[in-house]
């Protein structure tokens, strides 16, 4: 890899800040805020790392690797407006600000706009496979609005919402620079098998932490899926144990909507190992990833991607 994508958060940062803008102001105003909130960026340095993976000049795709970050934000302000969440990244919610009116029009325009610009600037097929990811983000948050307080959500039912709602996105970022970046149909398949493996291990992460994390480092409240009455990994597979009583306690707490008892809860998963169960998950899905790039002609974007698969697994 380059020397001047060595980091690619920053390149990512920088070119955010000196770029980005749409016909709005409000929205524009709007994005940049929720920008500024902070981020790993994971999506668009995917994205980047395999357009160099593949022989490609990363630096030439910055607008592509932004176009990913930017559907992840309009998902996000829709997200806030769908959940009745008041923080995002340590920050006020979009909604909290402008309104929910303003912010599904901010995302409905956001997502327009982005597509606007990848029909005009990129070659088929990237535009299908961006369109057909964006279907599936709504039809896997649709899927999880539907599994609500299931108690009987099976791993296989969530892996298939996590797929869909967050994997999805990964796995197009990834297939989209391997396109761009000249890859052949086995560098753009594993590619693409990478992104999807490190987005559902990255969802379970996600769930782990709403569980185990500070709200600091979180970003938003913990225990925010148990009050969502979201039925996650971890709630799965301490189900899983047989523990009669564990679940009549869950299936009081949904019934009851209160959030008096989430620490007692949250306690109860890790001691039907809940938690451990879905580190397990985390690692499998890590090694998947990693193993899809083993193909790749060795180079510092491949071990790139192995090590961002590898930070799945600390906490």
């Amino acid at each position: 890899m380059s020397d001047a994508v060595s980091d690619l958060r920053a390149t990512v940062e920088s070119f955010f800040a000196s770029t980005f803008s749409t016909d709005n102001p409000l929205i524009t105003e709007a994005v940049r805020r929720m920008l500024a909130a902070g981020g790993k960026r994971l999506r668009p340095r995917i994205t980047l790392l395999a357009v160099d993976a593949c022989g490609g000049n990363a630096l030439d795709h910055l607008h592509l690797a932004a176009y990913m970050e930017l559907i992840h934000v309009a998902t996000l302000i829709h997200d806030d407006v769908v959940d009745n969440a008041s923080t995002r990244r340590g920050v006020n919610a979009t909604a909290v600000d402008y309104g929910n009116r303003v912010s599904v029009l901010a995302g409905d325009y956001l997502f327009a706009w982005i597509f606007k610009n990848v029909t005009l600037n990129y070659p088929h097929p990237v535009p299908h496979v961006l369109s057909a990811t964006l279907a599936d983000i709504c039809d896997g948050e649709v899927l999880q609005l539907r599994a609500l307080g299931d108690l009987d959500l099976t791993p296989d039912r969530y892996v298939e919402i996590a797929r869909k709602k967050t994997a999805s996105l990964f796995a197009a970022s990834a297939e989209c620079g391997a396109i761009m970046g000249g890859g052949g149909p086995s560098e753009i398949a594993g590619l693409r098998a990478y992104g999807e493996a490190f987005g559902i291990a990255f969802q379970m992460k996600d769930d782990l932490l709403d569980i185990v994390a500070d709200e600091r480092s979180l970003g938003k409240p913990v225990g925010n899926d148990l009050t969502e009455r979201k039925v996650t990994i971890p709630l799965i597979e301490a189900l899983a144990s047989g523990n009669g009583t564990f679940r009549t306690e869950v299936r009081r707490f949904y019934d009851e909507s209160a959030n008096e008892g989430i620490a007692a809860i949250a306690g109860g998963i890790e001691r039907q190992g809940g938690l451990a169960a879905t580190r397990s998950h985390i690692a499998h899905f890590a090694e998947r990833a990693k193993a899809a790039v083993e193909p790749l002609a060795a180079g510092a974007a491949k071990e790139e991607l192995s090590r961002l698969a590898d930070t799945l697994l600390e906490e």
